[in-house]
């Protein structure tokens, strides 16, 4: 009986040192989960089950548990790095296998398709081509590598403000007096006069200048500068030229032209604006610049100018400018914005904590490409590992809940970091010497049994 007790107490010490073993040997496996050898002893059953006192039979190992608590996170340079700080598993899928890791050395294969070191593929929610989440429906997130279509501008946004101590330019105050004086009641003759001493070669023409960069449907970039010059009190026109040529006509170096009229307390009265030369009055005082030719130069002198062949925004280009004012200060642009954008070539990509996975462009511009997916179980204990540093579903761990990270109690993603093995080095140093020292003292108990039967043999 000895023998046997002593034969499974090494079993069980092996088992012991294989486990700590293993798990040293993975201490730089990222992702990984040590492991424990859990024992328990063995008794034989007397008659009916009756018997206070069952002499021990030895030790068993009914089970080896993995322990999932969480592993440091150390950042690394790749962005596609990830770690789960938290609760959850990677999901991947090789062919029609599902596997769950920790480990996230993740990287993007020829295809784009972001990959871990055996070809699996990261699981998540993909998005559409124009970057919209396909919330749901699980698939391989993948990176698209070519580059992001330019976009025309169709909309403008400024916030400027007109000083109001300024007088009317000189020239433009001249030709008006004296043109009414030659004329006194064509008022009308006098500001078409005034008007035409209006040069954006000569700062002395006009009050104010500023300009925004727009684009057409190509993506080649465009200037629209907008030159103000004061008409009355509380009342200026402003003139709009994109890359010094008339909107409309590109020969042509006349500016479309709005007239702007604030009300007392410096506010723009949208209801007294005025536009030609290509520009509308929508609703809300809202401005609308219609028919706009993208054109460029060529190389002669002076350089003619002609349609580049492309095209604008097929509805036009809204322009608001109704939070601007006229206060006794300052020129000053506050805020402005338009929509449009050039052709952009991936310059890197970004992944946040809720692991929304963005490409940056060389544009500027940045588009959603997908969201990385987490799942848990009710069961870690049950689920079943298959090597590469990764488990699969089985009938004890439950099936899986899968969600985006950071929501129910899935934890956050981790962008540039990896989580290390959740192995201390020392305690495991420790608990081989402990199963060392099992082992012998078990072989101690089959070395004293077979001195104990030699001796009964040599009875005589």
């Amino acid at each position: 009986m000895a023998f046997n007790i002593g034969l499974s107490g090494l079993r069980a010490a092996n088992a012991d040192l294989s486990v700590t073993g293993n798990n040293i040997a993975n201490v730089g496996s990222a992702g990984f989960k040590q492991s424990r050898a859990e024992f328990a002893d063995l008794y034989a059953a007397s008659v009916h089950g009756l018997g206070s006192s069952p002499r021990g039979s030895g030790v068993q190992q009914p089970h080896i548990a993995q322990l999932f608590y969480q592993g440091n996170i150390n950042d690394t340079q790749n962005p596609l790095d990830l770690a789960i700080n938290g609760n959850g598993f990677f999901v991947t899928k090789d062919g029609g296998e599902i596997s769950y890791t920790r480990a996230g050395y993740f990287k993007a294969d020829n295809q784009g398709y972001i990959v871990n070191n055996f070809n699996q593929r990261l699981q998540g929610y993909r998005a559409d081509s124009e970057g919209r989440l396909q919330n749901g429906v699980l698939g391989d997130l993948q990176i698209a590598k070519g580059n992001h279509e330019p976009k025309a501008s169709s909309r403008i946004e400024w916030n400027f403000n007109l000083d109001s101590s300024k007088a009317s330019p000189t020239a433009w105050q001249n030709a008006y007096d004296e043109h009414l004086k030659a004329n006194p009641d064509d008022k009308a003759g006098a500001l078409e006069a005034a008007n035409k001493t209006f040069n954006p070669k000569d700062p002395a023409s006009y009050n104010h200048s500023t300009s925004i960069e727009l684009f057409d449907s190509q993506g080649n970039s465009h200037h629209l500068t907008q030159y103000f010059v004061k008409t009355g009190q509380g009342q200026w026109q402003m003139k709009t030229l994109i890359d010094g040529r008339s909107p409309t006509n590109p020969e042509s170096t006349e500016a479309a032209m709005v007239s702007l009229e604030f009300d007392s307390a410096g506010r723009l009265d949208t209801s007294k604006l005025a536009a030609s030369g290509g520009i509308s009055v929508g609703p809300g005082g809202l401005l609308k610049l219609e028919g706009w030719i993208p054109a460029h130069a060529d190389g002669g002198t002076p350089p003619k100018w002609s349609a580049n062949g492309s095209a604008a925004a097929a509805e036009g280009i809204q322009m608001d400018l109704r939070q601007s004012t006229q206060f006794a200060s300052a020129f000053g642009v506050n805020s402005q914005s338009q929509n449009g954008y050039s052709t952009g070539q991936l310059s890197g990509v970004e992944i946040d904590e809720r692991g929304m996975i963005f490409t940056r462009y060389t544009n500027g511009m940045t588009k959603l490409q997908g969201q990385v997916a987490l799942a848990d179980f009710a069961n870690v204990q049950g689920l079943t590992a298959l090597g590469k540093t990764s488990w699969a579903q089985t009938l004890e761990s439950g099936e899986a809940v899968i969600g985006a990270p950071s929501s129910g109690t899935l934890g956050k993603l981790h962008s540039h970091a990896l989580e290390d093995a959740n192995i201390e080095l020392s305690e495991q140093m420790v608990n081989l010497i402990v199963a060392q020292r099992n082992y012998q003292a078990n072989a101690k108990t089959i070395e004293t049994e077979s001195a104990i039967t030699q001796t009964l043999i040599n009875l005589r």
